[in-house]
C-alpha cells in the first residue's frame, strides 16, 4: 500500500460521506488531482474539522493506491488569506476546472504553483477577469493543448500587435480572416498580453475572455459550469436588488 506524507495540497471540492466523513477532492503538488476519504472529519472533536476547506494552503498524509485514498492526517501550511466576493467566487470557479480538466493521478506541478499564485493574487484584490485569464492559459498548456499566440500559423510571421487575427480552434492565429472562417476574431495586442501574462485594458481583457470561452468549451463540453451560473444569478440578482 502506498503512503504519501505531508504532501503541499489544496481542496478543490468535498462531499458529505456516511455520517460524519467527507470525501475530499485535492490537487497536491506531486500528485496531482485524487479523491480521499477523511473518515469522522465532520466529528466536533475531529483534527481535521474546519481545515478540509478550499483555498487552505494544506500538508496531507494519506494511504492507498486505488480510486480514494484514506486521509490521515491535515495541517495547515501557511497563513490563509480569505476570499470573498467576487474573489470568492472566481476561486470557486478554478476549482471546478481544475475538477473538470485534469485527470485524476497526473501532476502538474508548474500548475499547482500557477494556481497559488492566482489565489494570492484574488486575495491581494488583483482584477479578477485578469487572474482567471491568464490561469485559464496556464492550465491549457499544463493539460497539453497550449494556445499559439506569438506566429500566425499559416504565414509563420510574428504576431503584429496592430493586426486582427482569426483564432482558429486546434490550429492558432491566423491574419486570413474571413466571415465564413471557424473560430474567433482577436487583436495581435490581445494575443501578445496574453503571452506575457500581463492584461490590462479592458478591450484586450473582452477580447481575452471571448477568446478563452471559445477555447475552453471545447474541452469542457457541452454541460455548463456551475460556478458560472451562479455568479450570473449573483450579479443579476444584485442588478434587481439595487435598482
Amino acid at each position: 500500500m502506498n503512503r504519501v506524507e505531508l504532501e503541499p495540497a489544496y481542496v478543490l471540492h468535498n462531499r458529505l460521506y456516511r455520517e460524519t466523513s467527507l470525501i475530499v477532492e485535492i490537487f497536491g503538488r506531486n500528485t496531482g488531482r485524487l479523491g480521499l476519504v477523511a473518515k469522522g472529519a465532520r466529528r466536533p472533536k475531529s483534527a481535521m474539522r474546519g481545515l478540509l476547506q478550499p483555498f487552505h494552503p494544506l500538508l496531507l498524509s494519506w494511504s492507498g493506491s486505488g480510486e480514494l485514498g484514506l486521509l490521515i492526517a491535515a495541517e495547515a501550511d501557511g497563513y490563509v488569506r480569505p476570499l470573498a466576493g467576487k474573489a470568492l467566487f472566481s476561486g470557486l470557479y478554478m476549482n471546478e476546472l481544475l475538477m473538470r480538466l485534469m485527470h485524476r493521478h497526473d501532476p502538474h506541478t508548474a500548475l499547482f504553483h500557477h494556481y497559488a499564485v492566482a489565489l494570492e493574487a484574488l486575495a491581494h484584490g488583483q482584477r479578477t477577469d485578469a487572474v482567471l485569464r491568464i490561469f485559464e492559459k496556464q492550465v491549457l498548456e499544463s493539460i497539453g493543448y497550449g494556445l499559439v499566440l506569438d506566429r500566425d500559423i499559416d504565414s509563420g510571421e510574428p504576431i503584429q500587435e496592430d493586426f486582427a487575427y482569426r483564432y482558429q480552434m486546434e490550429r492558432g492565429p491566423t491574419s486570413h480572416v474571413s466571415d465564413d472562417a471557424d473560430g474567433v476574431t482577436v487583436g495581435g495586442e490581445t494575443l501578445l498580453s496574453l503571452a506575457r501574462g500581463s492584461l490590462e485594458s479592458d478591450r484586450v481583457l473582452d477580447e481575452a475572455k471571448q477568446l478563452m470561452r471559445v477555447v475552453l468549451r471545447r474541452y469542457l463540453g457541452e454541460k455548463p459550469l456551475a460556478t458560472r451560473s451562479l455568479f450570473r444569478a449573483r450579479s443579476h440578482s444584485a442588478g434587481t436588488t439595487g435598482r
